[in-house]
């Protein structure tokens, strides 16, 4: 399962590039808007960090000419670039489009089947279902997941599933158990992610041994 960072706040974005698992970024223009900074300000320096890896960039407007249209100026900006669409009947207009145009397309908020099996056969190269705002209304986020990568593996579509609106470790690692290609997490779930109450634990008998050790050696 590949990991993508979901933010568009560059440092967010260095910091887990370091960590050597960072394969892409997802944005939308709820996230950027928290930055203060100008759109393709934002999304050009995030390309920038992320070299040939994939950044999603959200169009934004529910017109599928003008959607077609942003999804071939996004491409513009930087060849790295997939063009994130709301699954609509517009969308999905969109998506038929843009896949006859070679520009790759990641169907967002998927909250049904139904979606991601539409969203998928108009052509769509990623779709993303949404765990977490499932989850809230006592839906089954992570088990739309697992049939939308049943689907689209069991059909045989060049179509990957991220499993997104990610909350917890536990969706993280339910996500994986379940097949999907890729998570999009939020920074903040990463580091959460990375702790665990025995690692400290462990850390310190580790280093209590080692200064041990040391005080013998120079008697």
């Amino acid at each position: 399962m590949d990991f993508y960072l979901d933010t568009a706040d560059i440092n967010q974005i260095k910091e887990i590039d370091k960590w050597g698992i960072l394969r892409g970024v997802t944005t939308n223009p709820s996230i950027i808007a928290k930055t203060g900074r100008d759109y393709q300000d934002a999304v050009s320096e995030v390309l920038a960090i992320m070299g040939n890896r994939h950044v999603s960039v959200e169009t934004l407007k529910d017109d599928a000419d003008i959607i077609v249209e942003q999804g071939k100026k996004y491409r513009e900006w930087g060849n790295n670039v997939v063009v994130k669409v709301a699954t609509t009947e517009e969308g999905l207009k969109a998506l038929s489009q843009l896949r006859k145009l070679g520009i790759p397309t990641n169907a967002t908020l998927i909250f049904s089947l139904n979606q991601g099996i539409l969203a998928a056969e108009a052509g769509a190269n990623y779709i993303s279902p949404f765990v977490g705002r499932l989850d809230d209304i006592g839906s089954d986020g992570i088990g739309l997941v697992e049939d939308c990568v049943n689907y689209v593996e069991e059909n045989g579509l060049d179509c990957k599933i991220i499993s997104a609106s990610l909350r917890s470790p536990q969706h993280l690692e339910e996500s994986a158990k379940v097949g999907a290609h890729i998570a999009t997490c939020p920074y903040s779930l990463l580091q959460k992610a990375l702790k665990h109450p025995l690692n400290d634990l462990g850390l310190k008998a580790f280093l209590d041994d080692w200064e041990e050790a040391k005080r013998k050696l120079k008697k």
